[in-house]
């Protein structure tokens, strides 16, 4: 396949250094509990394996993989072409995943594996869901973002939720949105239930009530964290969506 190169092989005991110019996909086929692993290192330390675990692995890793039996395995590359057009760049940097693999990237790998007889339209198609299924996984969907299906309303959402603090404006929204602000006024409301002011006040809430209980930072700092210069105003609508105020809410 272009793109995505997978093969299903075995390697004789033993194991050693490994480099790896692509983000790879490893998955075993049998266990090996005296596998040792290092990445980015070469002291290998006890990481025992079974059957339908493995790794994921960014582009440009090297370190150690080494056990003592002869290792089964499935080992999927993709290529930055591929998953840059998922929205995952090179640049993207994610610890190495070693262990249980996501189920359905599992199923996609080990799919792959036996796909290099199959017709172009088969190949390619196996291939992008196998490249968005590993984005999914290192970079899941937002919760606010579950359900929509608009790419211009997703892009909104995640330039609300970057920038809680600071003073959004609905022209600001409707351009990122490639809309009239009427027009994206309205598909918002209609898609999400309420309107663009109705949600932002809801986001930012919502994230006051976690720093709140997560952070030591005082009532009038994450009031100015989430957008609010006006502290009385923050404790209003506070207590409109929460029935208690701010300060009752994190002693609660």
């Amino acid at each position: 396949m272009s793109n995505v190169l997978s093969n299903k092989t075995v390697l004789p005991a033993g194991g050693g250094a490994f480099e790896l110019p692509s983000l790879s996909v490893g998955i075993f086929l049998n266990d090996q509990p005296t596998h040792r692993f290092a990445h980015g290192s070469t002291l290998a330390t006890h990481t025992p394996l079974t059957k339908s675990q493995g790794w994921i692995l960014p582009a440009g890793s090297d370190g150690v993989c080494e056990y003592d039996e002869d290792l089964e395995l499935v080992l999927v590359s993709l290529e930055d072409s591929i998953l840059a057009e998922f929205g995952l760049d090179r640049g993207f940097g994610f610890r190495a995943i070693v262990g249980d693999i996501d189920p359905l990237l599992l199923n996609l790998s080990l799919t792959a594996s036996t796909a290099l007889g199959g017709g172009t339209l088969y190949r390619e198609t196996l291939q992008r869901a196998l490249a968005a299924q590993v984005v999914e996984t290192l970079m899941p969907t937002p919760d606010w973002q579950v359900g929509i299906e608009d790419e211009r309303l997703r892009r909104v959402l995640d330039y609300i939720h970057s920038n809680l603090a600071e003073d959004l404006s609905l022209s600001e929204m409707a351009d990122i949105a490639a809309m009239s602000v009427t027009r994206f006024a309205k598909t918002f409301k209609t898609v999400l239930g309420q309107s663009p002011l109705q949600y932002v006040i809801a986001a930012r809430l919502d994230l006051a009530s976690v720093l709140l209980k997560t952070s030591k930072h005082s009532v009038a700092e994450i009031a100015w964290k989430v957008g609010y210069q006006d502290v009385s105003r923050f404790g209003q609508h506070f207590k409109r969506k929460f029935g208690t105020t701010p300060a009752a809410f994190r002693a609660g």
